[in-house]
C-alpha cells in the first residue's frame, strides 16, 4: 500500500547555515546598536571637553572686575536704565573691540561655531543677555544688552549652575538654526559670586560621519565572521556531524527498506561524540532487530507446530468424550446429555457415560487440577483407569476409587489430582450409589418438583494421598426424576466485576424450564452464564451432565 508522496524539508546543513547567519545579524544589530550609542557617548563627551577648555581661555582675556562691568552694562542697558548711544560707546570702546577681536579669532583657530559671553535675567522671558557674541548672521550679530530666548530644558540647568557657580556636567547638545552644536556654560565667579556665563558652541557634525563610520565596520566585521562561521559550517560541521547524520539517516533507511541488510559503516564513525554513539547504536540495534527476527520466526515456526499439535490433541480430547446423543436410543428408561467446554485448546475437566451390564449404568464428571497439556493428559489417564475399574467389576463407586487413587498416586511427580463424581445406578428400578471426591454437589429435580442442590460430606480428591478410603451413599431416582452434575467451572464462572456464578443463580437457571430434557437444560444453563459472565474471558473448563429417569415403565415407549 503506498504512502504517497513525502515532503522534503530543508536539510540539517541549510538549517545550521540559517541558524548561524540569524545569529550573526542579531549579533550585528546588537553591537551596531550598542556601539553606536557607546561611540556617540564619547564622542559628545570628547566636544564638551573642548567647549570648556575654550571657555577658560576666554576667561582669561578679560581683566578682573571688567566682565562684571560689562554684565552691569547689559543688564541696565535692558531695562532702559541707560541709553542705546551709551551701550554703543561701550561696545565701540577699544578694549570692547580687542576682547571680541580675539574671541572671533579663537572661534576661528578652534573650529567652534560660536563663542558668546552673556548674563542671566530669569525673570525676564528672554533671559539670556548678551555682552559680546562671534557668531554673524547675514553681517549682523548679538551685542551688549541684546537678549533672546532660552530652551525650558537648559533654562533649568543653567540657573542651578549659575547660582551654584559650578560648570553644567550635562551634555548640552541642541539642534536649531545655529546647528547641530554640544555647548559649554560655563559660569564666571567674582567674589563668591556669579556674573556671567562664557559660552562655547562647539559643531557636531563630525560626530554623524564617525558614527555612519563605526556601523560600516562593524558591519563589515560582522559580515566577515558569517562568512568564516559559514566556512567553518561548509569544512567542519559538514565533516563532522553532517557527513556522519546523513549517513546513519541514510543507512538507517536502508535497513527500514530491507531490514536483513546490517551496514558496517556505522560501526565505522569516528567523531568522537555523539555522533558516534548514535550511529554504533543502531548498528547495535539492526543487529539486534534482526537476531530478534531470527528468534521470532523460529519462535513462530514452533508456536504454529505446536499449535498444529494442540488442534490434534484437543480433538483427541473430544473425541475420548462420548459425543453422540441420544448414547443408547435403544434404552428408554432414561435420558443423558452432556457438555465440555476447555477454557483452552485442552481442558482437564471430563464427563464418561457407560453400561456396566445391561441394568446398570455408570455416570462421571471429573476436574483434574490445573489447566492445558498437563491436565489434559492426567484427565486421560484418569479416565481410562475409571471406566475400566469400574468395567472390571467387584466394587461400589467407594472401592472403584480408591483402586483408582491408589494407581494415580505412583509417580505423580507433578502433584495433580482430579475431583470425581462417580455414579452408578440400577436402570430398572432408579437405584444407586454415588462416591464423590472433593466434587461440587449434585442437583436432583423430583418429578413434580423444582431443582435443589443435594449436599452431602465429600470425600478427599483422587490422587491426593494413597490409601484413601472413600465414602459412598445411597440414592433413589422415581420415574420423572433428573439429576444434574457439573465442574466448579459453572459455579466459579467469573463476570467483569469479579462476581461468581455461583450455587443460587446455578440452581435459578435450572429452574427456569426445570421439566425440560437434558440437552435443553444444560444449553439453558450455558446460556444463563455466558449472559452472567459478558465479555469477560472463560478462566476454568465448564463441564455439565444431565440425566433424566423415566423408569422401567417406559422401557418399550
Amino acid at each position: 500500500m503506498g504512502t504517497g508522496k513525502q515532503k522534503k524539508g530543508l536539510s540539517l546543513a541549510t538549517k545550521i547555515g540559517l541558524a548561524i547567519i540569524v545569529l550573526s545579524v542579531l549579533i550585528c544589530v546588537t553591537v551596531i546598536i550598542v556601539g553606536s550609542m557607546t561611540f556617540s557617548d564619547r564622542i559628545k563627551e570628547q566636544y564638551n571637553n573642548t567647549a570648556y577648555q575654550i571657555t577658560h581661555v576666554v576667561e582669561d582675556y578679560f581683566e578682573p572686575g571688567e566682565l562684571a562691568s560689562y554684565a552691569d552694562t547689559a543688564y541696565r542697558y535692558s531695562k532702559g536704565e541707560i541709553s542705546e548711544e551709551e551701550a554703543a560707546a561701550v561696545v565701540s570702546s577699544p578694549r570692547y573691540q580687542e576682547i571680541y577681536a580675539l574671541i572671533v579669532s579663537l572661534r576661528d583657530n578652534t573650529g567652534a561655531n560660536d563663542i558668546f559671553v552673556s548674563t542671566p535675567d530669569y525673570d525676564s522671558d528672554k533671559p539670556i543677555l548678551y555682552i559680546m557674541d562671534s557668531y554673524v548672521i547675514e553681517e549682523q550679530c548679538f551685542t551688549l544688552g541684546d537678549a533672546s530666548p532660552m530652551n525650558g530644558k537648559y533654562l533649568e540647568i543653567t540657573k542651578q549652575a549659575y547660582e551654584s557657580g559650578t560648570p553644567v556636567n550635562d551634555y548640552l547638545i541642541s539642534k536649531s538654526e545655529f546647528g547641530y552644536n554640544t555647548s559649554a556654560s560655563y559660569p564666571v565667579v567674582e567674589d563668591g559670586h556669579s556674573i556671567a556665563f562664557i559660552n562655547v558652541e562647539v559643531p557636531m557634525v563630525t560626530i554623524q560621519s564617525a558614527t555612519l563610520s563605526f556601523t560600516l565596520r562593524t558591519i563589515t566585521t560582522t559580515v566577515l565572521i558569517t562568512l568564516l562561521l559559514l566556512a567553518l559550517d561548509l569544512f567542519l560541521v559538514r565533516k563532522t556531524l553532517i557527513d556522519p547524520l546523513r549517513l546513519v539517516a541514510k543507512e538507517a533507511g536502508k535497513f527500514a527498506q530491507d531490514n536483513t541488510r546490517v551496514s558496517e559503516l556505522l560501526s565505522e564513525i569516528r567523531t568522537g561524540d555523539e555522533v558516534e554513539v548514535l550511529g554504533k547504536t543502531i548498528y547495535q540495534m539492526e543487529k539486534d532487530i534482526n537476531d530478534y527476527i531470527d528468534n521470532l520466526t523460529r519462535v513462530t515456526a514452533e508456536k504454529e507446530r505446536i499449535g498444529a499439535e494442540l488442534n490434534v490433541a484437543t480433538q483427541i480430547q473430544a473425541d475420548m468424550l462420548p459425543r453422540i446423543f441420544p448414547p443408547f436410543p435403544e434404552r428408554k428408561e432414561f435420558d443423558l446429555f452432556a457438555s465440555m467446554d476447555p477454557a483452552k485448546e485442552v481442558g482437564g475437566d471430563f464427563y464418561d457415560f457407560f453400561l456396566v451390564d445391561e441394568d446398570h449404568i455408570a455416570l462421571v464428571v471429573a476436574d483434574v487440577s490445573g489447566k492445558g497439556v498437563p491436565a489434559a493428559l492426567f484427565m486421560v489417564i484418569a479416565k481410562t483407569l475409571i471406566k475400566n475399574r469400574t468395567l472390571l467389576g467387584g466394587g461400589g463407586p467407594a472401592e472403584i476409587l480408591t483402586d483408582v487413587n491408589n494407581q494415580l498416586c505412583e509417580g505423580n511427580e507433578a502433584e495433580l489430582f482430579v475431583t470425581v463424581w462417580l455414579a452408578v445406578i440400577q436402570i430398572s428400578t432408579g437405584k444407586g450409589l454415588a462416591a464423590n471426591a472433593g466434587h461440587e454437589h449434585p442437583a436432583l429435580k423430583r418429578k413434580d418438583g423444582t431443582f435443589e442442590l443435594i449436599e452431602y460430606r465429600h470425600s478427599p480428591a483422587v490422587a491426593t494421598m494413597e490409601g484413601i478410603r472413600f465414602r459412598e451413599h445411597e440414592f433413589e431416582l422415581h420415574p420423572g426424576d433428573t439429576l444434574i452434575e457439573y465442574t466448579d467451572g459453572v459455579t466459579e464462572a467469573t463476570n467483569a466485576h469479579d462476581e461468581l456464578f455461583g450455587n443460587e443463580r446455578l440452581i435459578n437457571a435450572l429452574n427456569l424450564d426445570p421439566n425440560a430434557e437434558p440437552d435443553t437444560l444444560l444449553h439453558t444453563l450455558r446460556e444463563e452464564i455466558d449472559r452472567f459472565v459478558g465479555d469477560a474471558p472463560q478462566f476454568d473448563d465448564i463441564t455439565m451432565l444431565g440425566f433424566h429417569y423415566k423408569g422401567k415403565e417406559n422401557e418399550h415407549e
